[in-house]
């Protein structure tokens, strides 16, 4: 006798939680100046959850959501795994363009109600060379 799946948690409720998170950051983000270049670039390397131009600079950012800090906090799940997918999605973004382009690689981290605390990380991780 095959048993039914077991219940799996409900990705379109954390997929649209995600993607409000990520509009709070981007709109948070614009008000500090940034101006959007690209939402949700995805590769065979990785993800990059929103790509914005900081004057010269291309600044690719990370944004997480905690709603309690009960297994941690949001800006603390940004592992050295995560970030390392990320450099490589930058990577990849980087190669599609002409010239070499400054870059940095910045953390959104909100917590509570969506846009209750956020704590913008510039510079929050480095691309080892």
């Amino acid at each position: 006798m095959k048993l039914p799946p077991l219940p799996r948690a409900d990705k379109s409720l954390a997929g649209a939680t995600g993607k409000a998170a990520e509009q709070v950051a981007r709109q948070y983000l614009e008000s500090q100046g940034l101006l959007l270049r690209e939402r949700n670039y995805r590769c065979r390397r990785g993800e990059i959850d929103l790509i914005m131009q900081a004057g010269n600079q291309v600044v690719f950012v990370e944004v997480r959501y905690r709603k309690s800090r009960r297994y941690g906090s949001a800006a603390e799940s940004v592992t050295a795994a995560k970030q390392a997918r990320i450099i490589s999605a930058a990577n990849h973004y980087l190669q599609r363009l002409p010239g070499e382009l400054a870059c940095r690689f910045d953390v959104v981290a909100i917590s509570g109600n969506l846009g209750e605390q956020i704590d913008w990380i510039p510079d929050a991780f480095q691309a080892q060379t």
